[in-house]
């Protein structure tokens, strides 16, 4: 059995990032051609285009800032025009801060974390979605976070924003699931990506004694999930928040 996604068109939001550019690949290797967003690394998408164009793959790079509706709808345009409508999106960039307690955590934080996670999801909702049910067909996949269920010091920016995306991915599996559309979450845990490979590994013993597994997390871990989930072996799967953080989270029945 194989995840086989030929003939599939797919966007990754932040998939320039460290995490996005793992998953673009990921899919890619699958058979699906890939619509890259990014907001400011223009860079590292266009070698990401080069690279899946040259193993044969269809694909392009699309700048977008996911927290404002205009720029979402430029960005459906743009696909739309050049690339082709996808039937899988992924929807993974997130705005980066420093995490602090709640007393001392700037208030526009909490902005960003809600416009990225919950705005940037409902935009592209309704910018994407519409061409599924159309089609009668649609794979999304979320990226989530082991926080929203841990709720652990010093991340409630980012804990409130993901459990918010949780609500909204719910409620949209619920509404799109007659048009053969699933909705689901992956929650990693701390996750190793190529960023950090470059600069060093941090081995994190106290973390690492919380994870059944025994070690973090990697990018292709996380891969590879969003793969199964975009693919028709997850068809009857939907609404479903998916821990893939080594067993450090098991939500409970």
């Amino acid at each position: 059995m194989n995840i086989d996604l030929t003939g599939k068109k797919a966007i990754v939001t932040g998939g320039s990032g460290g995490l996005g550019r793992t998953i673009v690949r990921t899919l890619a290797e699958c058979g699906a051609d890939v619509a890259i967003h990014y907001n400011s690394d223009k860079i590292s998408a266009d070698s990401l285009v080069s690279e899946l164009t040259a193993a044969g793959r269809k694909a392009a790079a699309y700048q977008a800032d996911v927290t404002n509706e205009n720029s979402v709808g430029e960005l459906r345009k743009a696909v739309e025009a050049t690339f082709g409508m996808p039937d899988i999106m992924v929807v993974n960039a997130v705005i980066q801060y420093e995490w602090k307690p709640l007393i001392e955590q700037d208030i526009k934080d909490y902005y960003s974390q809600f416009e990225s996670c919950v705005m940037q999801m409902v935009y592209m909702s309704k910018e994407f979605v519409p061409h599924m049910k159309q089609q009668n067909y649609g794979r999304i996949v979320v990226m989530n976070t082991e926080c929203a269920y841990m709720a652990e010091p010093n991340c409630s920016a980012y804990t409130s924003a993901k459990r918010g995306l949780d609500g909204i991915v719910r409620v949209l599996a619920k509404e799109v699931g007659s048009n053969n559309i699933t909705v689901n979450q992956i929650a990693p845990g701390w996750t190793v990506t190529d960023k950090e490979r470059a600069t060093g590994i941090n081995p994190a013993p106290e973390y690492v004694a919380t994870v059944p597994l025994a070690r973090r997390g990697t990018d292709t871990d996380i891969a590879n999930m969003a793969a199964f989930l975009a693919s028709d072996l997850a068809a009857f799967t939907t609404g479903a928040y998916i821990p893939v953080s080594g067993g450090r989270v098991m939500p409970a029945i």
